[in-house]
């Protein structure tokens, strides 16, 4: 397929219509941008081409017209001498340069309506390209965002399957043993039999000192009396 036959398939698709088509748009877009960078680099270097030739022509045509400028002075010269045989010779070959130089002057315009249309071309082709790739980021964006509301949709169902209530259930039924244990270290400890019996003759001995302490304070008051 001929660059140019590309190009024109390029220009006129409908990037919209194709990806809706395919089967697997972002691989899609990533071809068709290929492509598009292919045919581009394609047409720049085909433009390259033709600059490169366009100035070789110009150099010839200035070559042209330096010569038919010395058959000029020439066939001037032989006239002055009185040498119209010369002076004719001269003319002659000043006619055949000048209809070359108009002929490399034609071929200067075709080149020049070529290059127009390789500049439009390539500025067609870039606008595409850029088109393109837009299409390509927002595709990405999307691919991105659905496969991280997958993932989510995932996650929740694996959250609200069996197996994961039941390890709730087990770590609930672990704390709850955690803490009845904490409450049973906070249970005040039963005193034994030897600590009442202590308790008792502890109790024994504060009374006696009360009584005493009472005593001594009715004596005092009686003498008081």
């Amino acid at each position: 397929m001929g660059i140019f036959t590309r190009f024109r398939d390029i220009v006129s698709s409908n990037i919209n219509s194709m990806l809706d088509k395919a089967e697997d748009p972002e691989k899609m877009i990533k071809l068709m941008i290929h492509e598009m960078e292919d045919t581009l680099i394609e047409l720049k270097s085909s433009c390259a081409g033709v600059i490169a030739g366009r100035k070789k022509l110009e150099r010839n045509l200035e070559n042209l017209k330096e010569k038919i400028s010395l058959w000029t002075q020439r066939a001037a010269l032989a006239v002055e001498k009185g040498r119209d045989n010369l002076a004719r010779e001269a003319l002659i070959e000043k006619r055949r340069l000048s209809d070359s130089a108009e002929s490399l002057e034609n071929e200067l315009l075709s080149y020049k309506d070529l290059l127009a249309q390789y500049h439009k071309d390539i500025v067609e082709l870039e606008e595409k390209l850029k088109s393109a790739k837009e299409k390509k980021r927002l595709l990405v964006q999307r691919h991105k965002r659905a496969s991280g509301k997958k993932r989510a949709h995932e996650e929740i169902r694996r959250s609200d399957s069996a197996d994961t209530m039941a390890r709730f259930d087990k770590l609930e039924s672990r704390i709850e043993q955690m803490e009845a244990e904490a409450d049973l270290v906070n249970i005040p400890k039963k005193p034994s039999v030897t600590d009442e019996f202590d308790e008792l003759v502890l109790d024994d001995e504060i009374e006696k000192e009360l009584a005493g302490i009472k005593a001594a304070q009715y004596g005092k008051n009686e003498e008081a009396v």
